[in-house]
């Protein structure tokens, strides 16, 4: 499929030449769609999934999308890949990485917060982008939380009846955070359905702002549009794994977003679920996030 020229575009200057699927309870759909644009109709098994040191874990696109905000908006703190693992091992127990709207007693949201507890409202709680920041809040409060066992941390904000089961999600929260943090590059791929619909910049970019924050975006337009965002300024001594971080995030969200591609360096994502290298090379700390 032919790219937009990127000539002139300061961001882009650079630009030269056996899996375990999480027992989360949520069904994966499987669906016939047209991958990739083609013509014949394919089987497609819409999911994602996060393979680190022969370790795979696999979400669906709904608990990929929800599993992206709580591991970068550790990023966006400048908290270690440790709170990340914790949080997604805490939402993996409470929600199965849904955001849900019921629970028990008056538990809601992402981490099944309870307004009665003074966690926030109703509204507050079932917003993802609240309830992972009121839990990170929490997190940074408890002593040595960076040295504990995970399910020790995790208790240490919940409180839960069942304190040891955050340990059942520790593998597969640290391999999903591994690869949402941007430690381990071109870890984590979605195999998706072709777009049902266009995407907007508009939609995307605001994304970017509610999980990430303000990074510098501009858009290249051509046969088919392309976000790029600098990743850089989360962390200017490590730009190319802030790259990878919002790479993957961008590859997590893309059933949400319309993304249909990413690029991060010289390797590029596409919905049929896998990183390819590419003759061009975006520059370093750049991440390129094509829509439908």
């Amino acid at each position: 499929m032919s790219r937009p020229r990127r000539k002139g575009n300061p961001l882009a200057k650079g630009l030269v030449g056996a899996v375990l699927v999480v027992g989360l309870g949520v069904g994966v759909v499987v669906g016939v769609g047209y991958l990739l644009g083609g013509t014949s109709p394919v089987l497609v098994m819409p999911r994602c999934t996060a393979n680190v040191d022969g370790s795979s874990w696999s979400l669906t696109p709904e608990q990929s999308d929800n599993a992206a905000l709580i591991a970068i908006m550790t990023v966006r703190r400048g908290l270690p890949a440790h709170a990340a693992t914790v949080g997604l091992a805490t939402a993996i127990q409470e929600s199965k990485l849904r955001n849900l709207d019921y629970g028990h007693s008056d538990s809601l949201g992402l981490f099944q917060q309870r307004p009665s507890q003074g966690w926030g409202t109703e509204e507050q709680v079932t917003d993802p982008v609240y309830a992972t920041g009121t839990f990170y809040d929490h997190l940074v409060k408890v002593p040595d939380w960076q040295d504990v066992p995970v399910t020790q941390a995790a208790q240490a904000v919940q409180r839960s009846a069942f304190p040891d089961a955050y340990a059942d999600h520790e593998s597969a929260a640290r391999v999903w955070a591994s690869a949402l943090t941007g430690h381990s590059p071109k870890a984590l791929t979605c195999t998706l359905r072709a777009a049902d619909h266009p995407g907007s910049v508009t939609a995307l970019t605001d994304r970017i702002v509610r999980d990430i924050g303000e990074l510098r975006v501009e858009t290249v337009d051509g046969d088919r549009t392309v976000v790029v965002v600098d990743a850089a300024s989360l962390e200017r001594d490590d730009p190319q794994r802030m790259a990878w971080a919002v790479g993957q995030w961008a590859v997590a969200v893309a059933s949400t977003e319309q993304v249909v591609e990413v690029q991060v360096a010289d390797q590029r994502w596409t919905r049929n679920g896998k990183w390819t290298q590419t003759d061009d090379r975006a520059a370093d700390g750049m991440v390129l996030i094509t829509l439908a």
